[in-house]
């Protein structure tokens, strides 16, 4: 049996070895990934790189040579003008992505480098390296030659493959819209048009022997070309899928639940790839999607759904790792945006707690190793990690001012410098994602209506933690000090354990101290509160 605190095989591990025995000896082994900078590059994409980064990190802690390819389907043809761009830009629905002109401000060269440049960085900071192929380079550099040529020459093969799940439906689900209406005879290539640019086109007539190909647009222009020097165009999705399985060498690929239904992509492409490129079909799980946590409130505050650069605004790069880490592929992610990142970080800290003392179990040890470290480096973690619900108490009492931020930091062990980068994520935080409900202000000046208002057993107890206050100003100085006022109060001993009428006094002393302090009877943990506020403030407003 494992000892506590060592490393023990998890999903990753067993993945990598499946990968491991289905590549053999002596091959560089391929993980892959493909994304479409169709628009921004959402969160969800994410689990499409981080389940095979994990596995080509793993395979490389064993010692093996193994690349993370990453497609970039630049060359897919743009479809949509996204909200909040000019509707200017329909005049380019059906042009490759990559020749679509970027959002005006932008300081690249077209739509998709626009929309890969976030995403590059994003898995930069995450530490995943991969190489990136774009299909545009691919396909217009004649890369893919061979391949267009072969699935053309095997055309009525590959119809013949499709035929097998095609329905009689006139509605295509999301990726097959490009095979289920057909012309007189199935071609599995679509050019783009040499007069307009787009992909409006038919393929009339095509000779295997010269590889002659007629095709006309619906803008009006006509033409004939030889497809073995023509490179304006491409593989339609469910061709193109299996044929990069093929070229690439594939061995490990997952895909989303909409490609791994009945008659899907992924379904489709393993015979493709086998009967007509000759290649393999990748070892390739079904992940679940990644769901968001304070969408309303992300959504009003960007106008989008989150990016991976969204995420690492307010969480650390080894808590977004753990994430996707800790879960199997098809068990569901949450990220969270609003206030749930608290307990995210109470869990992180405690395993983190737990790996230090040696009492974590195996799987909790590995996915922890996951997170701070790949093959290649050690991740950028804070040195005096602080509570976060704290640290967004703290900046959010004192506006992020600086010099309060330092003193209240160095009454919990910890310096402004120390407490980064978790600090500079808390702050984006509570500057972009927390409930406008949950923000604290502190009174200006104290409420003399309510002081002279108190009972007896009210005012003895705001007196006590006023003269008290500094005697151990720490959290969890100022924790024991809280709830041990009404302890004293009833002549109990500060380690005695609470009963339900203690619990409603403390309850009451509260509820009291938040009046007076805020203006409400709740607010952040009140050690937090008292922390932020400092004592010459709490002092003044509790009447002293």
């Amino acid at each position: 049996m494992e000892t506590a605190g060592t490393p023990e095989p998890d999903w990753v591990s067993t993945m990598a070895d499946e990968v491991i025995a289905a590549a053999g000896p002596g091959t560089t082994i391929v993980c892959a990934s493909g994304l479409s900078p169709s628009g921004p590059i959402h969160l969800g994409n994410l689990r499409e790189v981080m389940t095979p980064h994990l596995v080509a990190d793993e395979i490389r802690r064993r010692g093996h040579d193994c690349e993370h390819l990453i497609s970039w389907d630049d060359y897919d043809r743009y479809r949509r003008v996204p909200a909040g761009v000019d509707p200017a830009w329909s005049e380019h629905i059906g042009k490759p992505l990559s020749a679509v002109p970027a959002p005006f401000g932008s300081p690249f060269d077209n739509w998709a480098d626009h929309f890969k440049a976030p995403m590059i960085a994003a898995l930069e900071e995450l530490g995943v390296p991969f190489r990136g192929v774009s299909q545009t380079e691919m396909y217009t550099s004649g890369a893919y030659r061979d391949q267009v040529l072969l699935a053309m020459r095997e055309r009525r093969a590959i119809d013949g493959i499709l035929g097998r799940f095609r329905t009689k439906k006139k509605d295509a689900a999301p990726d097959e819209d490009e095979d289920v209406v057909h012309s007189s005879e199935y071609y599995p290539f679509k050019p783009y048009c040499g007069a307009c640019g787009r992909d409006d086109t038919t393929i009339t007539a095509y000779d295997d022997d010269s590889t002659e190909m007629t095709y006309t647009c619906a803008c009006g222009f006509s033409e004939t070309v030889l497809l073995r020097e023509f490179t304006r165009g491409k593989l339609v999705w469910k061709v193109d899928w299996p044929m990069r399985w093929a070229y690439e060498g594939v061995h490990f690929e997952p895909s989303g639940v909409d490609h791994s239904s009945p008659g899907s992509s992924y379904q489709v492409g393993g015979l493709i790839v086998d009967e007509v490129f000759g290649g393999r079909q990748p070892i390739g799980p079904m992940y679940a999607f990644v769901g968001i946590t304070g969408q309303a409130k992300m959504s009003s505050s960007r106008g989008s759904v989150p990016t991976p650069g969204d995420a690492l605004e307010i969480l650390e790069v080894p808590v977004l790792r753990w994430q996707f880490a800790r879960r199997r592929p098809n068990q569901a992610i949450k990220v969270a945006f609003d206030q749930e990142i608290h307990r995210l970080y109470d869990e992180w800290d405690a395993l983190g707690r737990k790996v230090a003392a040696g009492t974590a179990g195996g799987i909790e040890t590995t996915g922890h190793v996951r997170a701070v470290t790949t093959a290649e480096r050690e991740l950028p973690r804070t040195p005096e990690p602080v509570a976060y619900r704290t640290l967004a108490s703290v900046v959010d009492v004192t506006a992020g001012d600086p010099a309060q931020l330092e003193r209240i930091l160095a009454g919990v062990g910890a310096s402004l410098e120390g407490a980064r980068p978790r600090l500079d994520r808390a702050s984006a935080w509570v500057q972009s994602y927390m409930p406008d409900e949950a923000h604290t202000r502190l009174r200006d000046e104290p409420d003399t209506v309510l002081l002279a208002s108190l009972d007896d057993q009210d005012r003895e107890a705001v007196a006590m933690l006023r003269d008290h206050l500094t005697d151990d100003w720490s959290l969890d100085g100022l924790t024991t000090l809280v709830y041990g006022v009404p302890k004293k109060q009833a002549g109990l001993p500060l380690d005695v354990k609470p009963t339900d009428e203690l619990k409603a006094a403390q309850r009451r002393f509260f509820v009291v101290v938040y009046q007076l302090l805020v203006g409400a009877d709740t607010g952040p943990r009140l050690p937090t509160l008292l922390l932020a506020a400092g004592p010459e403030r709490v002092r003044h407003l509790l009447g002293g």
